[in-house]
């Protein structure tokens, strides 16, 4: 009865998908950036709270999404790249002028002037979006890397370091110095930790402070109302109530993988099961990139988001003129 049920669901899905309106203006698109899984679904929810936007769920996913089949998994591009296979596929997405079943999977709007990117893949293009596409704003959100870790692990996320280390602009960029401890790399949390810190580095290192929002997890969990204020400010959005009563309610991938329980504590849930010798050696490699400055042993963010955008000096290799494409 359930696959019965699950196949309706899709087919329905399948129609629905074909009738959303969507106006094709990508100045009116948010993007909001992490690294999986770390709230992002969650918080997009909050800022859809009323069902202004459209949602349209990682839509840079290579793997489900055909129009960026022939990207790399986690794409990296400097400003400087023109090349029309990214400026065309990243266009209709941005634009919203795409339909598809991975995409749309949470979106219930049908006709829609506005859009909510999400997408956990496309920390390495955010810089190349705002050359490109300068009206966007763009939020990157993070979350202790031994949660995201923790998470990671419990429901058998590969890792992905391999997709790094092949390309080769990314390397000369911003990964060479770190090369070696990459490729020695051995236990899979160790791994997952490096992944944080590559996903996260390189747009730090990219921005500066306006150019992009970093909020973390753990404050819109603790300052509900004061984060999401701040963060519908940012994106010129009128702040609503409504975000906050839904603040504890765990979003609907949450709720799809289990992935929360309504008894968890959202912020330290982690530390049930990851050991003090992998906090120590989570903090010791994120010693390794500079970035034990935003995370320790602690819960908290060390540190604010501006803050957190001051801490390496900019770099943006290959810049290009800003003004839309």
């Amino acid at each position: 009865m359930k696959k019965v049920i699950r196949k309706a669901e899709r087919r329905m899905r399948k129609i629905l998908n074909r009738l959303i309106v969507d106006t094709g203006d990508y100045r009116r698109t948010v993007f909001l950036a992490g690294t999986g899984p770390s709230g992002t679904t969650w918080v997009e929810e909050l800022i859809n709270a009323k069902n202004d936007f459209r949602i349209m769920f990682e839509p840079f996913h290579s793997d489900k999404v055909e129009l960026v089949s022939d990207w790399n998994y986690r794409q990296y591009l400097r400003c400087s790249d023109r090349t029309e296979k990214f400026l065309q596929s990243a266009t209709a997405i941005l634009s919203g002028n795409i339909r598809n079943e991975w995409i749309d999977c949470f979106n219930r709007k049908l006709i829609s002037r506005k859009r909510i990117i999400k997408d956990i893949r496309a920390n390495h293009i955010l810089k190349w979006i705002k050359c490109n596409f300068p009206e966007i704003p763009i939020i990157l959100l993070l979350r202790h890397p031994c949660a995201v870790a923790h998470s990671k692990l419990r429901l058998n996320w590969e890792t992905h370091l391999h997709d790094f280390l092949i390309q080769d602009e990314l390397m000369e960029d911003f990964l060479d110095p770190f090369k070696s401890e990459l490729q020695d790399a051995k236990t899979v949390f160790d791994k997952h930790i490096f992944m944080w810190c590559i996903e996260n580095y390189v747009p730090l290192k990219q921005f500066s402070d306006g150019e992009l929002l970093v909020v973390f997890y753990e404050n819109i969990c603790t300052q509900t109302e004061q984060e999401m204020q701040r963060l519908c400010s940012f994106i010129g959005q009128r702040f609503s109530p409504a975000s906050v009563d839904k603040s504890s309610i765990p979003s609907a991938l949450s709720r799809k993988q289990c992935a929360i329980n309504s008894g968890d504590d959202l912020v330290s849930s982690w530390r049930k099961s990851i050991s003090d010798d992998q906090i120590e050696r989570a903090v010791e490699i994120l010693g390794i990139f500079g970035l034990q400055n935003i995370y320790n042993e602690n819960d908290y963010p060390l540190l604010s988001g501006s803050e957190a955008l001051r801490l390496f000096p900019t770099e943006c290799l290959g810049t290009v003129n800003q003004g839309g494409v």
